[in-house]
């Protein structure tokens, strides 16, 4: 199947206004094929779809709920393999990591089904003689998810795998760069059985369709991920029907290595690793490399070769590490950051321009030197570009850490525990990676504070998002 057109109420449809949108193979620059490209009425009709299966999904129980989820799970994991090729070609991203977003969204699935069935209440004592409260919780409704191009499945599944979990029924609107990794784990829903109507996933004008969703009562709440400005927008327009928000945005992620940190060139390669991750294009990458002076210099020295090792290229071969910017505008930005930096005063070690021929691809960059209040320390990247500055004061680097507007995900590396906790409480940030940089798994809460968003994904707390409490008072009772 060439997952061209839209799935809605169980039906594979062509936008109403018969539009399409040609897809670009970001690595290449040619065309992968037209995607049906609709507007408001499509999220109109996907909203009406997701109205009419709510009681019925909600009513089917949380147990016949998770048996059809763990289906799509096992489904999803068969048919890695084989849905990796398409993220691959429309994101630009490496094959091996198309294929683990693929294996990875199961867990997901999974978690959320089993968490489902443990959803109950609670009888709280009244101070009234004769009288019980009882608290129950009942699904939010239809909800609405905007997905990001970055990780296109991860970010339509880790809200989908809550949301239906808990009751809710869903209309996903992915990217209009990621659209066929959204319509091939929709096939995968339909094919675990999750009924007509319960999962919805459109394409078309992004402005037009999140409007249609703030506009209709029966969307009670929509889960974005994408940038501050639009979730911003989002805020401004939710105000109006009240539509409840869950907004994961952007980042910006402070790193502090002290001087006891360990094997600083290890820490320096694996850091190396989870920077380049996805062309640096991951909300979560690790930015801002703040390194105690005693060990800047063996650590700048490691970071650049590892860097320097990295291979660009092709993201359907194995040996390649870093695929391409997903289009010309994100590249030109980055290239852009790294410019005006440098023309600030900061040093380039490696990389700093795009890389020649077809593709969207920029070269592995390491900046160090004078980089205080440059753009690569005050914007979030969101490409191969990895910043290093010196600290003698952890007190200051902990100030300039917390400076930005932004507080998704941060890390510290050390080996003194007081250190570690010291400094995780301090920094202003929704995550933190305490000697690890992994900091995402579907038992855990993702989320951040400040301008990087309002609510959580994953974990108890991300299945919560997608219920809302019911207080019910017996009175007359012996």
């Amino acid at each position: 199947m060439e997952f061209s057109r839209q799935s809605i109420a169980g039906e594979w449809v062509d936008a109403a206004n018969g539009g399409t949108w040609t897809l670009i193979n970001p690595s290449t620059e040619l065309p992968i094929g037209n995607v049906a490209f609709g507007d408001a009425t499509d999220a109109r009709l996907a909203i009406d779809a997701a109205s009419e299966a709510l009681a019925a999904w909600r009513d089917l129980g949380p147990w016949k709920r998770a048996g059809i989820l763990n289906k799509a799970a096992d489904l999803m994991e068969s048919r890695a393999d084989e849905l990796a090729p398409i993220t691959t070609a429309e994101s630009g991203k490496p094959l091996a990591q198309a294929r683990a977003e693929w294996l990875s969204a199961p867990n997901y699935l999974r978690f959320a089904a089993s968490e489902a069935t443990r959803i109950g209440g609670r009888i709280i004592p009244s101070r009234l003689p004769g009288k019980r409260i009882e608290v129950t919780y009942s699904p939010v409704g239809v909800v609405g998810v905007i997905a990001a191009w970055n990780f296109p499945v991860y970010n339509v599944n880790r809200a989908t795998s809550s949301a239906l979990a808990a009751g809710c029924t869903v209309v996903a609107r992915p990217s209009e760069y990621t659209p066929r990794s959204a319509f091939a784990y929709a096939q995968v829903m339909l094919d675990a059985g999750v009924p007509s109507g319960v999962f919805n996933v459109i394409n078309g004008d992004p402005a037009e369709m999140a409007q249609a969703m703030l506009d209709d009562p029966r969307l009670r709440k929509i889960q974005f991920t994408g940038s501050t400005r639009v979730g911003k927008i989002l805020m401004d327009g939710a105000s109006r029907t009240v539509t409840q928000l869950s907004l994961e945005l952007g980042g910006n992620a402070p790193i502090i290595v002290m001087p006891d940190a360990g094997d600083i060139s290890k820490i320096a390669q694996s850091g190396v690793a989870t920077k380049y991750r996805n062309g640096g294009q991951v909300c979560t990458s690790p930015q801002r490399f703040f390194v105690h002076e005693s060990i800047a210099s063996e650590f700048t020295d490691a970071s650049t070769a590892a860097s320097g090792a990295m291979q660009v290229g092709d993201p359907t071969l194995s040996e390649t590490d870093i695929g391409p910017m997903i289009n010309s505008i994100q590249r030109d930005r980055v290239e852009r950051i790294v410019s005006e930096t440098v023309d600030a005063g900061a040093a380039l070690r490696l990389g700093g321009s795009r890389v020649s021929g077809p593709g969207y691809f920029f070269a592995p960059t390491v900046l160090t030197g004078s980089l205080a209040g440059t753009p690569v320390m005050t914007e979030e990247i969101f490409g191969p570009v990895l910043p290093i500055t010196t600290f003698d004061d952890v007190d200051e680097a902990v100030n300039v850490a917390n400076s930005v507007e932004h507080g998704l995900a941060a890390y510290v590396w050390t080996k003194d525990l007081d250190v570690a906790y010291d400094l995780s409480d301090r920094l202003e940030y929704g995550m933190v990676g305490i000697n690890s940089w992994n900091i995402v798994g579907p038992e855990a809460p993702f989320g951040g504070v400040k301008q990087s968003g309002l609510g959580r994904e994953s974990g108890v707390e991300g299945v919560m998002e997608y219920l809302e409490p019911k207080t019910r008072h017996f009175g007359g009772l012996r």
